[in-house]
């Protein structure tokens, strides 16, 4: 036997031993890896998108591994686009109807398609908004309220922004017109009316001035600078409330319920009423 291959096979064994008990020790002494990143994607109404950039900021740093993109519009585009298959973890409707197109527990007057893409059992009345009259700095028309813009509608005397009816704040001013039986269609082809696609549309209009009034949201008054002339109460418009629900096919439920009980805790209603949201009442 030669003794030298001996000692050179003992040697490489024992080598090779070492560095896999090194590699081993190496491995338990490795720190955990942090967790990883989650995309959620929230589809909010367009009234909200200064308030909800602000809680995704805030959102971020008590939740570093949970990135949020934000898809603002009206709640009308952004319930078609879920129905049309967009990635969306998280649902905040200005209104119940475009939520209720949704929701497979509603009867067929609601939902007459029978779409079944929210998680019934997040469902929730987050906050709510109000609707009032704005016009441009200086008013030149004089319009003092609701009232006033009636009468001067009738006389044909202004011309009114609003939004399109397949938006909340058009169908919450729909409401409005019919309150004071005002012919939204004459009034329209008469060249009195200008709609908008959503409710950020209709309030550039007013501070553009191309329009002399427009109905709004208190938030969007407060974020273009505009000081409201009017409240419309209950009975003119109804209740004007912002639910919000977990997605079905959000591949990160537990992120997406964590983040919509974020919405309803005292941080984020902070941000909600600095700017005119107030919690459900």
């Amino acid at each position: 036997m030669k003794w030298p291959h001996v000692l050179g096979w003992a040697f490489t064994a024992a080598l090779v031993v070492g560095v896999l008990e090194g590699c081993a020790l190496d491995k338990k002494e490795q720190p955990k890896t942090p967790q990883d990143h989650v995309q959620l994607t929230v589809f909010a109404a367009a009234s909200m998108t200064e308030t909800m950039n602000q809680i995704a900021e805030t959102y971020k740093k008590e939740h570093p591994n949970v990135d949020i993109t934000c898809n603002y519009d009206s709640s009308g585009t952004l319930k078609t686009q879920i129905q049309n298959g967009a990635d969306c973890d998280v649902f905040i409707s200005a209104a119940q109807k475009q939520m209720n197109q949704l929701d497979a527990s509603q009867d067929e007057k609601a939902n007459p398609e029978k779409l079944d893409f929210i998680d019934t059992s997040t469902r929730v009345n987050v906050l709510e908004n109000k609707v009032v009259l704005v016009t441009p700095k200086g008013n030149p028309k004089h319009i003092s309220s609701f009232n006033d813009m009636a009468d001067k509608l009738k006389a044909g005397t202004i011309r009114l922004a609003m939004g399109n009816r397949d938006v909340p704040v058009g169908q919450y001013t729909q409401k409005i017109l019919t309150f004071y039986h005002l012919d939204e269609n004459a009034i329209a082809s008469a060249g009195h009316i200008t709609y908008g696609s959503n409710v950020k549309e209709v309030t550039t209009q007013v501070k553009e001035g191309s329009a002399d009034c427009g109905i709004i949201y208190a938030t969007d008054a407060y974020s273009a600078q505009l000081s409201p002339i009017d409240r419309a109460t209950k009975e003119m418009c109804g209740q004007v409330v912002y639910p919000a629900a977990v997605l079905k096919t959000s591949t990160h439920l537990k992120e997406a319920k964590e983040f919509l009980q974020y919405l309803q805790g005292d941080e984020a209603m902070r941000i909600f009423t600095s700017v005119g949201f107030s919690p459900i009442q």
